[in-house]
């Protein structure tokens, strides 16, 4: 069974109650473990906070940015395609962010996946606004269980 499939699986049972809306999903066969933060969870879809991917053993000789140049290309799914912002060597880690922010009013909506050296990474979307002082927040992005599975299988392929 795939990670795509093992989490499908594991997305069509988890209703999660108030006090635990998380769920991680892990796939030793792969290396690769799943943990999702949800506001929301129903049948074909759910309002994610966080989606975080690990790994118990890093990657080994894979270059960050071309790793993060075809997550950018291949992932496909979100409400705005993905680019690459910047890369840090040192740090470990590689940017990447909406091409094209949604707006709304005087908002911007985005998202953006923080790709790491030893193979994990983290999607949120933000809200910022163009008024001065106010500062972006982490919102909810909602998603098929489809398109997730999707999404997971984009960013986890070598």
């Amino acid at each position: 069974m795939t990670l795509e499939e093992l989490l499908l699986q594991k997305l069509a049972k988890w209703r999660p109650d108030n006090s635990r809306p998380t769920l991680e999903v892990a796939d030793p066969s792969s290396g690769w473990t799943i943990h999702l933060g949800a506001e929301c969870v129903e049948q074909v879809g759910s309002r994610l906070t966080e989606l975080t991917l690990g790994r118990t053993t890093p990657l080994q000789g894979v270059d960050l940015k071309s790793r993060a140049e075809r997550i950018a290309g291949r992932t496909t799914g979100l409400l705005e395609a993905l680019q690459l912002i910047e890369t840090d060597q040192q740090g470990g880690s590689a940017l990447l962010r909406s091409t094209t922010p949604s707006k709304r009013g005087e908002d911007l909506y985005y998202y953006e996946l923080l790709l790491r050296q030893d193979g994990g990474s983290s999607l949120k979307r933000y809200q910022a606004s163009q008024e001065a002082g106010k500062r972006r927040q982490a919102v909810p992005f909602a998603l098929t269980h489809e398109v997730l599975g999707k999404l997971v299988g984009d960013l986890t392929a070598q």
